[in-house]
């Protein structure tokens, strides 16, 4: 008898949790209905098409100079003129200061005199071992003298080259830091010379982006100076080294920077884009979610 009892409880108590679960589903139900309405629901047809979709990883990075130098004189000397201003866009070879080389220019006369002579004394001697007048050994003796006076013309030049600044590659001249008449010496900095066309922007990625990393993976930057605009380059190269201390990696992208507003040391934001690709879309606005459930409409 104990044991039907029990049996019918437990039928009661199962039915009165399957009508709590009808209820909660239908007032879902309701709900929906309230919602949508009893009409049908109005729709706009909209195409679904293609559109570009690519991954991203994103990072912060510091522009550095292609080419970047400290000029200074190689010699110690007079500032004879500076040839340049602050901020010029000058070319290999330019001249940017001359040195006072009046001295070295008085050597290069002697010099250059001096072998004028040996070569007289040359020309004479081998006139007169064609006579058998003079040994062999005053003809060698004679074109050592000339290899000699055109070794110290060559120095000459040379001590006189070391006088003239030039720019070694192409690019933007920083602030200038002379003026003519001072003294100037070995080291002391002339002015900055930076080639940033293209310029190079180094950023770390975190070590479990490695496999995403690769060269000419298009980069696109932006800075701060210039709200609403992107600098897009490529990826030109990925570090041997993951960081120790940071588990990151350096990466290494160059952007054309043709109009040079991009200067050594800006901070820039990066996307490294990757995976690019065509894939079916529809508008957000085309997708319903049903209350209370984990199904979507189209």
């Amino acid at each position: 008898m104990s044991r039907l009892i029990s049996v019918i409880l437990t039928l009661f108590a199962l039915s009165i949790l399957g009508g709590g679960i009808y209820l909660y589903v239908a007032q879902g139900d309701i709900a929906d209905q309230r919602r949508f309405g009893d009409k049908a629901i109005p729709v706009q047809a909209a195409e679904i098409t293609t559109h570009p979709f690519a991954n991203r990883i994103e990072a912060i990075g510091t522009t550095e100079a292609n080419e970047s130098v400290t000029i200074s004189a190689r010699v110690s000397d007079t500032i004879e003129s500076v040839n340049f201003s602050d901020g010029d866009i000058v070319e290999k070879g330019a001249v940017l200061v001359r040195l006072n080389r009046a001295e070295q220019e008085a050597l290069l006369a002697e010099a250059e005199a001096t072998m004028l002579e040996a070569k007289q004394q040359l020309e004479r001697t081998q006139d007169l071992v064609k006579r058998g007048n003079a040994s062999l050994a005053v003809l060698d003796e004679r074109v050592r003298l000339v290899e000699s006076a055109t070794a110290q013309v060559a120095a000459a030049k040379a001590r006189i080259a070391d006088r003239v600044v030039r720019a070694p590659f192409a690019g933007v001249l920083g602030v200038r830091q002379v003026s003519p008449g001072a003294l100037l010496s070995p080291g002391t900095p002339i002015t900055t010379l930076d080639d940033v066309t293209p310029i190079k922007l180094d950023f770390a990625v975190p070590e479990q982006f490695i496999s995403a990393l690769s060269r000419d993976q298009r980069v696109v930057a932006r800075a701060a100076a210039y709200p609403g605009e992107t600098f897009t380059g490529k990826v030109t190269n990925v570090s041997s080294r993951v960081d120790p201390v940071t588990r990151a990696i350096t990466v290494r992208a160059e952007i054309a920077n043709e109009d040079k507003r991009l200067r050594p040391g800006m901070l820039l934001t990066v996307e490294v884009i990757n995976n690019e690709r065509l894939a079916i879309a529809a508008p957000e606005g085309a997708i319903i979610q049903w209350v209370r459930t984990s199904s979507s409409l189209l």
